[in-house]
């Protein structure tokens, strides 16, 4: 693991400090701790954390629950899988503490079903965990009782949504729903219930062992903490970093030995494809979307294979739901063949472009929301190469 400046997640880690800390306090007083970290979800949308907390223990009910999401399957990224495997503790405390924090007694991880191969080792941290009497009942001595189950996933990308995985572990196909009702309120077994990342929750710990400010003095003030990067392409050091949020993508482009690079793929293919004109600009909630995933792309690669390459990824995962990711989806993916073949007209291009705001505006969920971002943004950078190839 690979750090510049500052870091949280492979700093210094006692297990069970911060689930002390938190049963010490009230749990409107936990919620109010990670309110005012600034902690925002590491899964992509960041939305603010504490806020989604705020909702669930507002929600009245005997039954809530807590969900870790680790359906990652975002192509790019790897970042959560060595949490998983390196540091299953933290990730199973953070979950511990969402727990108390809105009134859940059970909470479960979604583990993506390519990565089975992670579940002894979650299984035995939880066995584990259970001895050292930091899970399971009467935790502490705290009169809190908390339990973790373990759920599989089949492999479909749509499910790293919070309601299409709501949908899959209530038994049906893993497929987005309207909102409202947000699953706060109406959640698995339609019991308010928070969904949060697996990085986001690794955070958790230390936010409540060292304090609300001290989180703060890393990051930005709007992006506050820092971030882990799966970083790849044409690069001499790929592999999983922690980076404050803010550090700029030249910086990064530094770090990892990047040479001549031409675009830069932030934020997964859901992301946007960065030019060189604006390698300068900071990663934040402000700036370049802090995905998981940094894809470099050097000087020789042919930009509308990359751009195919993402639309053939979202037309096999679209769940087919609803008609402007489905058909979307397929539209752009035929028009960047036709342009590989020479006979798409600029007119033709120019509405897939209003094709692509149809789609961010009117799909059900993130998927068809933000797939049509590598298509606006490869064509806007890369407009003389692809279109006049």
């Amino acid at each position: 693991m690979k750090q510049i400046k500052k870091k949280i997640l492979f700093g210094e880690y006692v297990s069970g400090v911060g689930l002390k800390k938190a049963l010490s306090k009230k749990p409107d007083e936990v919620v109010e701790e990670v309110k005012k970290s600034g902690l925002r979800g590491r899964g992509g949308a960041g939305f603010p954390t504490g806020l989604k907390w705020e909702f669930a223990l507002k929600e009245k009910g005997d039954e809530k629950y807590v969900i870790c999401n680790a359906d990652e399957g975002e192509p790019g990224t790897f970042k959560d899988r060595k949490l998983l495997m390196e540091q299953p503790e933290k990730v199973i405390e953070g979950l511990t503490i969402a727990g108390y924090a809105i009134g859940a007694k059970q909470g479960y991880i979604y583990l993506r079903g390519e990565y089975i191969y992670i579940l002894p080792t979650l299984e035995k941290t939880i066995e584990q965990l259970k001895k050292e009497n930091l899970l399971g009942k009467n935790i502490l001595d705290s009169g809190f009782d908390f339990d973790i189950e373990i759920r599989l996933g089949a492999g479909a990308y749509v499910c790293g949504e919070e309601f299409a995985l709501i949908e899959s572990m209530n038994g049906y196909r893993g497929e987005p729903r309207n909102k409202p009702p947000f699953p706060t309120q109406k959640g698995f077994r339609d019991k308010p219930t928070v969904v949060n990342n697996v990085e986001t929750l690794c955070f958790i710990p230390y936010i409540l062992s060292k304090g609300a400010e001290w989180f703060k003095s890393f990051g930005t003030e709007g992006s506050t903490g820092t971030k882990l990067f799966s970083i790849s392409g044409d690069i001499e050091h790929p592999g999983v970093y922690e980076l404050e949020l803010g550090v700029t993508l030249n910086e990064v482009l530094e770090l990892v030995g990047a040479r001549n690079p031409k675009a830069v793929q932030v934020g997964g293919a859901s992301g946007i494809c960065v030019a060189k004109k604006d390698f300068d600009k900071p990663i934040s909630f402000q700036g370049l979307p802090p995905g998981g995933s940094i894809i470099v792309f050097g000087e020789n690669r042919d930009m509308l294979k990359v751009l195919k390459n993402f639309l053939e990824f979202f037309v096999e995962e679209s769940c087919g739901q609803c008609t402007p990711c489905r058909e979307g989806n397929y539209r752009l993916l035929e028009g960047v063949e036709m342009l590989e073949k020479g006979e798409c007209s600029v007119r033709y291009v120019r509405e897939l472009l209003t094709l692509c705001d149809v789609m961010k505006t009117s799909s059900k969920c993130g998927l068809g929301q933000t797939s049509p971002n590598c298509f606006l943004s490869i064509l806007e950078n890369f407009k003389d190469e692809i279109i006049y190839r």
